[in-house]
């Protein structure tokens, strides 16, 4: 057998296992990510009951930071598939609304980091990422989101839980303006904020370096 017939079986043979691995580490993170979506809890004063806080896109972003873009958005896929199944109380709607969101954060945060690996690209990258969530996330919950989950909460309903924290709320697009949109971007910076703290460490042992 010649020498470049060895090398491409050698090749091959990495390539495989490093297939492998990326699958094992992304089954993985979307495991965590979906027990993190158990941790959920919601901010009184802040945000109405049914609008939940949780830190479950932070693994999503260490799988787009460690093997690129498009596993952070599987992992985010995976997590909410999975929480449909077990758990859901809102037919798919808050799922859905989860992994619109998250794929648009991970993604952004991702694809720069791609690009070149920094950790300051890491972090601009993953700011950018909050804004452009915090931003579409008000259009995906005026014309996706809140049309079918009125299907479960009247919009009257909905507006009251607004209103009893700020009165000035009078129709949808300033609850989500006024509310929605900088939560999800402070929910999107607190994952960026742990992610920067813990990252370097999982690094190595998420690439097989270790």
């Amino acid at each position: 057998m010649s020498q470049t017939a060895v090398n491409e079986m050698k090749r091959v043979n990495t390539a495989g296992r490093a297939d492998v691995r990326k699958l094992c580490v992304t089954g993985m993170l979307s495991a965590i990510s979906f027990v993190l979506m158990f941790l959920d809890f919601s901010v009184p004063f802040i945000m109405p009951t049914f609008i939940k806080l949780d830190i479950s896109e932070l693994p999503a972003l260490v799988g787009a930071f460690s093997l690129g873009p498009v596993y952070g958005v599987i992992i985010c896929l995976i997590k909410n598939l999975i929480n449909f199944l077990v758990r859901t109380t809102t037919g798919g709607v808050g799922e859905l609304s989860n992994f619109i969101l998250g794929a648009v954060f991970v993604y952004t945060a991702g694809l720069f980091y791609k690009r070149k690996k920094a950790k300051k690209t890491a972090l601009i990258g993953a700011t950018v990422g909050a804004v452009i969530m915090a931003i579409f996330s008000v259009f995906s919950n005026y014309y996706l989101v809140y049309p079918i989950y009125t299907a479960f909460m009247p919009m009257e309903a909905i507006m009251a839980a607004y209103q009893a924290i700020n009165p000035n709320v009078h129709n949808l697009w300033d609850a989500l303006i006024w509310f929605n949109m900088p939560f999800t971007f402070a929910k999107g910076m607190l994952d960026v904020l742990i992610t920067m703290l813990i990252y370097k460490k999982l690094s190595p042992i998420l690439k097989g370096n270790r």
